[in-house]
């Protein structure tokens, strides 16, 4: 039955009045045909702008055409219908993001002859998702793509490579010396830096390339199109960029340099976890070169030996994650009055094939180098979680890492088991390591916020080693503070260390905070702890880790103590501290100058 000409001028009419757009696109010819509201979409007079294919195409993306064309590739093939979201520029120069559905009529042979489509004017809807997305897949403090983020563009950009053979080209861009710039003029200058290398790297690159930031001083860099041959003038670009971030400290503009580590792709690499991991060697090899300088990923047999046994550990952890072989080991952390234990925080372990444990030291940092950090950190919850489950009265703590601190999942995971039992959340204490704040003191503010609102205790892991201030305990609100173990371990000879952790405790008792040791190893190290007011105490003293559930006695009956460690001692004379390091009097300084809290 045919369509009369008033329903199909009632039909333009509809198109035209919803605000967009309908094409009949022929693929032979390459001619297409709007109908709708094309002058209001593409704010055009002449619609011939547009009439044909290579015109319509020229006005998208880089990135929007390569999306396009996998789309329509897949729907040609498949004969489903696509769905793809991209930018456009429209006759006024503006930009605007545009949805576009539609599906392939093919002849008898199968061939596509024509495509029919819908475009839509999605700005505000992509405004929303991409203000969303900045809170889960971007870096707060610059706004480039976070680790996560950037590793699925990198997957994607690979993926794409291998395919159609496209060349390209992925960067580690690493600032040279910012601990230093850390260390003389503080966090704010040295974030200032990160902050400017990044705007710099904006200003550099094209728009199709993506830049996300992947540590505390490196960037990484997809450069789609880009053959080896062209890195030398690409990477100078680079580093003649970085050198004009402009940051002024108290003693002037700082000199700002950067050294580049590449790999090309598919030729030299065709996984994520590989790219990622060559580039840090050509970084690393680049900075043995000295600062401001690029090296193009070439391994050295001892390289390659390295590179290799990460991907062998890389391969042994995806397997135990999909075949479940990450396990929970178990040590106290003892109330040092009672000296029972409070908690019992969950160390991962993992088996290999053979069925032996492979220690955590052995896995986690290649781990977290190669992206798969946050999986692990999503099957541990899953293992606490159960534990806490199946026992109502034990208390657990876990380490998570930074990537956690902004991963949606692990957070929903908690949430889910916290709404059904919410005495689950209140029997479990997260740790977060100092260097997890220092990488976004806002963003972990907000996921500490998140916990404690469930109920969940949050604690501060390894405090000391990195530079947090303070004033950031103030600004986190944790429960908790847990002292590094290289200050609890050199306790009895070190004054330094005495001087921290004394500082630290009295700091504490004025927050309201408990504090826990690390590392205690011997009776007299627990005593000075006792002395100090230290509240809970953890180490091999009290129990190394163990794979039984040591809340249990082995018939089942509750151990209600652990088994008799030597009493504490009773408080002694104060001992003589002296030869205080420069580093810890200041940080004893940031607690008593005028206005040093808040």
């Amino acid at each position: 039955m045919g369509v009369n000409r008033p329903e199909l001028e009632g039909l333009h009419a509809a198109i035209a009045a919803s605000g967009d757009v309908a094409y009949v696109w022929d693929v032979r010819s390459g001619v297409i045909r709007w109908h709708g509201a094309v002058g209001e979409l593409f704010r055009l007079e002449d619609h011939s702008a547009v009439d044909l294919a290579d015109r319509f195409l020229a006005r998208i993306s880089a990135n929007g055409i390569g999306d396009l064309r996998r789309c329509h590739d897949e729907a040609a093939r498949d004969g489903r219908r696509f769905v793809c979201d991209y930018q456009l520029e429209r006759g006024d120069g503006t930009l605007t993001w545009i949805e576009d559905r539609g599906w392939f009529e093919r002849s008898e042979s199968g061939e596509p002859i024509y495509v029919y489509g819908v475009l839509r004017c999605i700005d505000r809807i992509k405004e929303e998702a991409m203000h969303a997305a900045r809170l889960s897949g971007f870096d707060g403090l610059t706004g480039q793509y976070n680790r996560s983020r950037l590793r699925e563009a990198l997957e994607h950009a690979l993926s794409y490579g291998v395919r159609y053979e496209a060349p390209g080209v992925y960067l580690q861009v690493g600032i040279d010396n910012l601990a230093l710039i850390h260390d003389t003029y503080g966090r704010d200058v040295a974030e200032q830096v990160v902050i400017a290398v990044s705007r710099e790297l904006d200003r550099s690159l094209r728009a199709s390339d993506v830049i996300g930031r992947i540590a505390q001083e490196t960037f990484g860099v997809i450069l789609n199109g880009c053959a080896s041959a062209d890195l030398p003038v690409t990477a100078e670009k680079i580093l003649n960029a970085v050198q004009q971030a402009s940051v002024m400290s108290d003693k002037g503009y700082l000199p700002v340099t950067a050294s580049v580590g590449a790999v090309s792709f598919p030729e030299s690499a065709r996984t994520a976890p590989d790219a990622m991991a060559k580039a840090a060697l050509a970084l690393e090899q680049a900075r043995r070169s000295g600062n401001n300088c690029y090296n193009l990923y070439n391994l050295s047999p001892e390289q390659l030996s390295a590179l290799r046994s990460n991907l062998e550990v890389t391969e042994m952890v995806q397997t135990a994650l999909r075949h479940k072989r990450l396990c929970l080991h178990y040590q106290p952390l003892v109330e040092t009055t009672s000296q029972t234990p409070a908690f019992y925080e969950c160390l991962v372990r993992m088996f290999d094939e053979a069925g032996n444990i492979v220690p955590a030291g052995s896995f986690l940092p290649i781990a977290e180098k190669m992206g798969l950090v946050r999986s692990i950190d999503r099957n541990v919850l899953e293992l606490v979680l159960a534990e806490l489950a199946a026992d109502p009265d034990v208390r657990l703590a876990m380490n998570i890492s930074a990537l956690s601190t902004t991963d949606p999942s692990w957070l929903r995971l908690l949430t889910a088991q916290a709404k059904t039992r919410p005495d689950i959340a209140k029997r479990l204490l997260v740790e977060i390591t100092e260097t997890t704040v220092l990488q976004d003191i806002k963003e972990t503010t907000r996921f500490v916020a998140q916990l404690k609102e469930m109920g969940v205790q949050v604690a501060l892991d390894d405090f000391g080693a990195g530079y947090t201030s303070f004033r950031h305990l103030q600004e986190l609100e944790v429960d908790m503070v847990k002292i590094d173990g290289s200050f609890v371990k050199t306790l009895a000879e070190r004054p330094n260390s005495r001087l921290f952790v004394r500082t630290l405790q009295s700091f504490a008792d004025g927050l309201g905070l408990k504090t826990v040791a690390e590392s205690v190893e011997t009776a007299e190290i627990a005593q000075m702890l006792g002395d100090y007011g230290i509240g809970y105490l953890q180490g091999w003293y009290y129990g190394k880790p163990s794979a039984e559930r040591p809340w249990c006695a082995p018939n089942g009956n509750r151990r209600v103590a652990m088994a008799e460690p030597t009493p504490l001692l009773t408080n002694t004379a104060s001992r003589s501290d002296s030869g205080v390091s420069p580093g810890i009097a200041a940080m004893v300084a940031d607690i008593l100058r005028p206005g040093g809290l808040h």
